[in-house]
């Protein structure tokens, strides 16, 4: 039987999963005039979520909250309540089964389930008006396509794929006349008068008649000159490629305040950052190390054997390796060597997992989030908040490779935070091409 024509002007009605909700709790207010469906069986899902401190929790108490705001005094009825000023209806509807041609389709009597089987009974009772399940689950969206559903991703914080590609070519490799390059490398103050660019764009100059040497600089704003980027050595660390020597430089200029540091394994992105900071130990009270505890496989943290401390420190481990390397570059009776244990012990420099950081007020310290492409828009926006005056935040991680099952490239926190804050001069976003850690990393990483 032929479904009735679809009027694409009336109000549109969208059914969101828990993992939407979960990503974002203040997703229902970013379907512009559209109606939203929650079915109950989310609810249920959510009341799992709500304890706890981490983002899921977070973000489930954040949505009952909200909804609970909504309808203070109100019953949803037939049509649901208004969420807000220019916003639509939404309402909880009741598990709904299957029509009777899609029961055999899916067995199980499981969540998912039953939350498609809702989306299609509010689209059969709602004829002529444009009805879509919305869900980050890849597999819900197969099998919602199987059933003849309409579904969509959730694409609110989701930055366009030629943003990223333009992230990553963000360095502008130019070549400049004999006299510009002899002030760049050899005048006064080692800089060139510019017209306008990008508050930190980066550079890449060639001599007009001379080979392939490359001068690295990059555009200060406060100037309106392009400054040249100095090969630099942090605490025994050397740039080996051209993209490193702007990490470094980013890092150790304390006008930058957020860095964004991007690439695949083994580009030094972390040991760069760390070493940067401890370069600058004394510029700031505290040193903190700090990543995502992704668990994989959906095995609970709980069933990690030991205590807390134990219980951390294989997410912690990779951390600690970069810190290692640093270490390894002096004697264990050297200044150095004995400063870094000297921060360990008094608590100078911490390596915490980030759930411990919720809460915290982050005043002069050198900030470290690394995989940090294992956040959400909102829990990158959480951490930056948190930021006092003095504190400088480096953020690393490859979009590529991401661990969170309803995170992609485009919808990531590391990528959204390269798009949203590029032109600021307090930012700077650097992507390193070339794997650093070995030949064999190298390869592995370009073929495998």
């Amino acid at each position: 039987m032929l479904r009735e024509k679809i009027d694409m002007n009336k109000q549109k009605i969208f059914v969101l999963d828990t993992n939407i909700i979960l990503h974002d709790h203040k997703a229902i207010r970013h379907f512009q005039d559209n109606n939203i469906v929650i079915p109950i069986a989310v609810i249920e899902e959510l009341d799992k979520f709500k304890k706890g401190n981490d983002a899921l929790a977070f973000n489930a108490r954040g949505f009952v909250r909200d909804l609970d705001k909504i309808t203070d005094g109100k019953m949803f009825g037939a049509e649901g309540v208004p969420i807000g000023k220019g916003l639509g209806l939404i309402k909880i509807e009741p598990n709904h089964p299957f029509p009777e041609k899609l029961k055999n389709l899916f067995v199980d009597d499981i969540q998912d389930h039953r939350i498609l089987a809702t989306a299609i009974w509010v689209r059969d009772n709602h004829p002529g008006t444009f009805v879509a399940l919305v869900t980050k689950d890849v597999n819900l969206r197969m099998k919602a396509k199987a059933a003849g559903m309409e579904v969509q991703d959730y694409l609110t914080d989701r930055v366009e794929e030629q943003k990223i590609e333009d992230a990553q070519k963000e360095v502008l490799d130019m070549t400049l006349d004999d006299a510009s390059m002899q002030q760049l490398c050899y005048g006064p103050d080692s800089s060139v008068k510019w017209d306008k660019a990008r508050p930190n764009q980066l550079f890449k100059f060639r001599w007009k008649n001379a080979g392939d040497e490359i001068v690295a600089a990059r555009y200060d704003a406060d100037k309106g000159k392009v400054v040249l980027v100095r090969s630099r050595e942090a605490y025994g660390i050397k740039p080996r490629n051209v993209e490193q020597r702007f990490a470094l430089d980013a890092c150790l200029n304390p006008k930058i305040e957020l860095v964004s540091l991007t690439g695949g394994a083994g580009t030094g992105k972390t040991l760069l950052a760390l070493a940067a900071a401890l370069e600058q130990e004394q510029e700031y009270e505290q040193i903190i190390l700090s990543r995502p505890t992704v668990i994989l496989g959906n095995q609970d943290i709980g069933y990690l054997p030991g205590d807390q401390k134990t219980k951390m420190s294989p997410f912690l481990q990779p951390l600690m390796d970069n810190l290692n390397v640093i270490k390894a570059q002096f004697k264990p009776t050297s200044r150095q060597a004995q400063r870094i244990e000297s921060m360990l012990t008094q608590e100078k420099l911490i390596i915490e997992p980030l759930a411990y950081i919720r809460g915290r007020s982050l005043g002069k310290c050198f900030f470290i989030i690394d995989e940090a492409q294992n956040l959400t828009p909102h829990e990158v926006k959480t951490i930056i908040t948190r930021a006092g005056q003095g504190t400088k935040m480096v953020f690393t991680g490859d979009v590529f490779q991401i661990d969170q099952p309803y995170l992609d490239q485009w919808s990531n926190g590391l990528t959204h935070l390269g798009e949203k804050m590029a032109g600021q001069k307090l930012f700077e976003h650097v992507f390193l091409r070339k794997g650093e850690r070995s030949e064999l990393s190298e390869l592995a990483a370009k073929l495998l």
